[in-house]
């Protein structure tokens, strides 16, 4: 048997574990769905990730780092001109829209650090990232209570299926702002 070189083959697999997780679930996931998604040999997904803890880590971590570039990109996170509490009640506000199906995603990677302790490092490495762009414009307390607002407004629309309310948001994130 031959081998070929595939040096793209260890981000397909993330990339398929993402598209798998994403219609299916976290529960879903398994070397032989990410296989199939990633149309690699089954073996190419236990070489690369020996555990689906560490296939979750890498897809996680993958999402994380996407995040934080979006959110880089966003001038009204930068902008001391820029009404914080309202692009923050923005950012939310697409995230619960615009992108969705992506944010249900990310949750559920999210949240899979309740019972997975290999996930914790990465669930908590959000938490920082976004602690760290709010930052740049408040404090680091107020950034982590703005943070974990945003996380919990996220969180009520996604399990309740309520409707967001994004001028009540800023009020919200005012309030934290002072």
């Amino acid at each position: 048997m031959v081998r070929r070189y595939d040096p793209e083959r260890r981000q397909r697999i993330i990339d398929a574990a993402i598209r798998v997780a994403g219609e299916r679930g976290i529960a879903g996931l398994s070397h032989r769905a990410v296989a199939a998604e990633a149309d690699v040999p089954l073996g190419s997904t236990t070489y690369h990730f020996a555990t689906l803890d560490d296939l979750l880590v890498a897809a996680l971590h993958q999402v994380n780092e996407a995040c934080m570039r979006e959110l880089d990109a966003r001038e009204g996170m930068a902008d001391p001109g820029c009404d914080l509490a309202g692009e923050l009640a923005l950012l939310v506000d697409e995230m619960l829209t615009r992108d969705r199906g992506r944010t249900e995603l990310e949750y559920e990677l999210y949240l899979a650090a309740l019972r997975r302790e290999a996930v914790r490092p990465i669930a908590a490495e959000w938490v920082d990232l976004m602690t760290e762009v709010i930052a740049r414009r408040t404090d680091r307390g107020t950034a982590r209570a703005l943070a974990a607002l945003a996380d919990g407004l996220c969180l009520q629309v996604l399990l309740t299926g309520r409707e967001f309310d994004r001028e009540q948001a800023r009020v919200m994130f005012a309030r934290l702002l002072g």
